[in-house]
């Protein structure tokens, strides 16, 4: 994940402020046990939902929410109002936005735990007052939640993980770089790359960070690592922000570069396609999935669960990876590092959010 680009953050904060009225429904399902709650009581139809901006710490976090009301903004029928609030990465400030949202009564909240053991009472008191709560790319540690939408962060982890082993021929010392300490997202993608990795015992993580999926840090990180570990053979990195930092620091130090895992941020993209441009083979990554568009999805989930209508209780998303052979479908020259590839916004939509 990547440094909030300065006009996306502004207008971003523009919008939110404003706490407009806006209208529902878009995404796409997957996977998990369906159920059908109670329809709310509404005979207007239209209902209150109160959304979280968890943070906007990077360009991924500021798209989720553009995907949220992008997806509001396609159908005017369904929602009266929506009650922003914004958490800014701290955990008690999410609480207590929560605990303000179930005072003013909405009728859903949804919400992307910052913290998955410290969001479980607040959630239990939103289902004691009949709202439920969908949560949207983070897990929390209770089933209190009426439906969770998310990409299976192991399968994230898995899948860069499997590529880099099978890249190696299942031997190498190898850098991991995790994004921010405490977040499910994290724990759960480095779980599955580990998960592959025990199985090659020729494969050696021989240094490890966490970056907080962004670029500099990872730079800064990955610079260490080549001062004390030069001997080094691939970088699985759970973010595309981080791998393109990782580049960075190799090409400072004039290093050889490696095999590295990645994301589907733009920034990695337009790197790696100007890198095969100019033949350097030493290079190839993948472009694991975690789509923005998550936001527009867990909208519907929420506009289904308060219809009545059956919904996944887990509903987890993983599109296909992006390989060398589908780059060119992805890669946006024309866009800043900070946007995402696969997303369901429409092109005026990205241009306007991403103008330079």
């Amino acid at each position: 994940m990547l440094r909030i680009h300065d006009a996306v953050s502004r207008r971003l904060l523009g919008l939110l402020a404003i706490a407009a009225t806006l209208v529902a429904v878009a995404g796409c399902g997957s996977s998990s046990t369906s159920s059908k709650p109670a329809a709310k009581a509404n005979p207007n139809g239209k209902f209150t939902i109160g959304y979280d901006v968890y943070w906007l710490g990077n360009s991924w976090s500021v798209q989720l929410a553009e995907e949220f009301k992008a997806a509001a903004a396609r159908d005017q029928g369904h929602i009266k109002d929506v009650v922003y609030t914004q958490s800014d990465n701290q955990v008690q400030k999410q609480i207590s936005n929560i605990q303000s949202m179930i005072a003013r009564k909405v009728d859903a909240i949804i919400m992307t735990p910052i913290s998955p053991t410290a969001s479980v009472p607040v959630i239990e008191q939103a289902k004691r007052a009949g709202i439920p709560v969908i949560l949207v790319a983070a897990q929390s540690n209770t089933t209190d939640y009426a439906s969770d939408v998310r990409a299976d962060d192991v399968v994230f982890g898995r899948t860069g993980a499997q590529w880099l082993v099978d890249t190696l021929h299942g031997k190498g010392n190898i850098y991991a770089l995790n994004g921010l300490a405490g977040y499910s997202t994290d724990t759960l993608r480095f779980k599955g790359a580990q998960e592959v990795f025990k199985k090659y015992p020729g494969i050696k993580i021989v240094a490890n960070a966490h970056a907080a999926w962004d670029t500099a840090q990872a730079k800064t990180a990955v610079s260490n690592m080549l001062a004390s570990h030069p001997n080094v053979d691939g970088v699985w990195s759970q973010g595309g922000a981080m791998t393109l930092g990782a580049i960075q620091a190799f090409k400072a130090a004039g290093h050889k570069l490696v095999p590295m895992s990645g994301e589907n941020s733009n920034g990695l993209m337009k790197a790696w396609k100007q890198l095969i441009d100019q033949g350097d083979t030493s290079f190839d990554s993948i472009g694991v999935v975690n789509p923005t568009w998550v936001g527009a999805e867990a909208l519907t989930q929420t506009l289904d669960v308060l219809e009545g209508k059956p919904v996944k209780k887990d509903d987890l998303v993983n599109p296909a990876p992006i390989t060398a052979k589908t780059l060119d479908r992805y890669a946006r020259p024309d866009l800043p590092d900070s946007f995402w590839v696969n997303t369901k916004l429409g092109d005026a939509d990205v241009k306007k959010l991403f103008a330079r």
